[in-house]
């Protein structure tokens, strides 16, 4: 399936989009592989620090624009033997009037899909901190629960096998200028979701892009090259 939004042009088209605020990873650099990246065009911009991500949250779209991961072999070992505990939480860092409720999810018809997976996470702490709504996104129940969770998995095979940290950013593509929402906080469902693997290892580093329907399949990742290209969104500085 080729995907191609019109996310170059929509940013600056947002209407009543509100001036971001200052948006600062000090206390979580390790996170990412240069400088955190840069999303134009989303208001309310708050950058929060977990024990085993970031996330950059828009209270516009009362989503992250994106999650970012450092992982590697040995983390990823300590994963697979913890469970999952499913206990989602409203995130109390945000104001209210930024955050998403558990009662935007209940009968919407979408799942509340992780950003940063929670078999990602190598600590019960962490773990439990990836069911915070700032992690969230509205994503179609199939299309969340079959390939995107194929590739999940598929990226943590590759970093059991990679000779060192890699990098891994994850967030939704919103593709126009009404999109549609749900709850009563009005939480945008996204058009689509990525998730960028960089190896520096190798220099290696590409891109999944899946629309966010439940007629997706999982299918070959693109590149990074090609990523920036659909969607305007550069991840690596």
């Amino acid at each position: 399936m080729f995907f191609r939004p019109s996310f170059l042009l929509a940013p600056a088209l947002l209407s009543g989009a509100a001036t971001a605020f200052a948006a600062g990873f000090d206390d979580c650099p390790q996170f990412f592989s240069g400088k955190p990246p840069v999303i134009q065009g989303y208001g309310q911009q708050r950058a929060l620090c977990f024990e085993e991500f970031a996330v950059l949250h828009s209270g516009q779209t009362k989503t992250p624009l994106y999650t970012a991961q450092r992982l590697n072999a040995r983390m990823l070992n300590k994963a697979k033997d913890l469970k999952r505990n499913d206990k989602f939480y409203e995130e109390a860092r945000l104001p209210e009037s930024e955050r998403a409720l558990l009662s935007d999810y209940r009968r919407s018809g979408f799942s509340r899909g992780h950003m940063a997976a929670a078999g990602d996470m190598s600590t019960t702490f962490g773990k439990a901190q990836s069911y915070s709504l700032a992690n969230m996104v509205p994503q179609d129940p199939t299309q969340n629960g079959k390939p995107w969770s194929q590739i999940e998995q598929d990226t943590r095979r590759y970093i059991r096998r990679a000779r060192g940290d890699v990098y891994v950013i994850t967030g939704p593509v919103f593709n126009s200028r009404q999109p549609r929402t749900i709850g009563n906080s009005g939480v945008w469902v996204p058009d689509a979701v990525f998730k960028m693997v960089y190896d520096p290892a190798t220099g290696e580093r590409w891109v999944h892009l899946q629309a966010n329907q439940k007629s997706t399949r999982a299918g070959k990742p693109i590149s990074y090259e090609e990523f920036v290209q659909r969607t305007g969104i550069r991840l690596l500085n």
